[in-house]
């Protein structure tokens, strides 16, 4: 066995140099396919960090009754805590309150009147955050069966469209990176085609001398997988040099928010690798399994 995988692997590096023309233009197309795919895949994983970041950032919020006392308070923070769905609960007093309010007057260079008040009108609140956004209402149920509780902000229409939004665009992205993966594959296949195309006459006379299919389709598999892993290399090397200009795209594109890229590069190398070299096996198979059983 491992006599004919070096055999194999001998032809295919043979095969490769021997056909250069064919060999490089499915290193070309393979290259092009990969940049694609990555380039596609880096959209999506800002957009993903995007819609997680929003679904972590909705919240419930709960005003208190004015006369609440602070073991009222108490409890209440420290059932919500035990319940499963929440991941936070903060409690913002009247005072904080109003310096929020100030400070987002102040931000946004607006009169603050609440100076010229005789007492603060504001209300302390609860502030919950979910581990999942569509429990939302039992949040919110659970809220308002608290007799300390004046009101709860009603949020779960906006928290159904935000939902309904990032189930769309996910499994837009899935769909998308899939056509693309199948646009690569038959592109590929079609040039590794040509290759095997090229070589049919010397097909022929391993078949007429008695090889087996097994003996001819093997070294065209192991062309496969170098074609794939040239490309691979070949594209993670661009990237690597183009990690600066994408690397302070993404920053810019998605500045408003405090995202975080650091396995974005780890994503990169397993996906291009993983891709190329099993495009270009899949390919070859395909490719020679195809003109075989003829």
């Amino acid at each position: 066995m491992i006599s004919f995988v070096l055999f194999s692997v001998g032809r295919a590096w043979q095969g490769f140099w021997r056909n250069a023309v064919m060999s490089l233009a499915a290193t070309a197309t393979m290259v092009l396919m990969l940049l694609l795919l990555a380039g596609f895949w880096i959209i999506q994983t800002g957009l993903l960090a995007g819609l997680q970041f929003t679904e972590q950032k909705v919240e419930v919020v709960a005003y208190l009754q004015t006369n609440a006392t602070d073991t009222q308070v108490a409890d209440l923070q420290a059932r919500l805590k035990t319940m499963p769905e929440i991941a936070s609960v903060a409690y913002v007093s009247r005072d904080e309150a109003l310096v929020r309010f100030r400070d987002s007057m102040a931000a946004q260079g607006r009169q603050d009147l609440t100076r010229y008040l005789d007492n603060n009108p504001l209300y302390a609140s609860i502030e919950v955050k979910m581990v999942d956004p569509s429990q939302v209402r039992v949040v919110g149920d659970a809220l308002r069966g608290d007799p300390s509780v004046r009101n709860v902000i009603n949020i779960e229409d906006l928290v159904d469209r935000v939902l309904t939004v990032t189930s769309i665009l996910r499994t837009a992205g899935t769909v998308v990176l899939v056509v693309v993966g199948v646009i690569v594959l038959f592109i590929i296949v079609n040039t590794i085609r040509l290759a095997v195309v090229a070589r049919a006459e010397e097909i022929e006379i391993m078949r007429l001398v008695g090889a087996s299919d097994a003996f001819i389709r093997w070294p065209f598999v192991f062309e496969g997988a170098m074609v794939g892993l040239f490309g691979a290399v070949i594209t993670l090397g661009g990237l690597y040099f183009l990690a600066d200009p994408i690397g302070a795209f993404m920053v810019d594109f998605f500045r408003v928010l405090p995202l975080s890229f650091g396995t974005l590069a780890r994503d990169l190398v397993v996906l291009v690798s993983a891709a190329g070299l099993g495009l270009g096996v899949l390919g070859s198979w395909l490719s020679v399994r195809t003109y075989l059983i003829r």
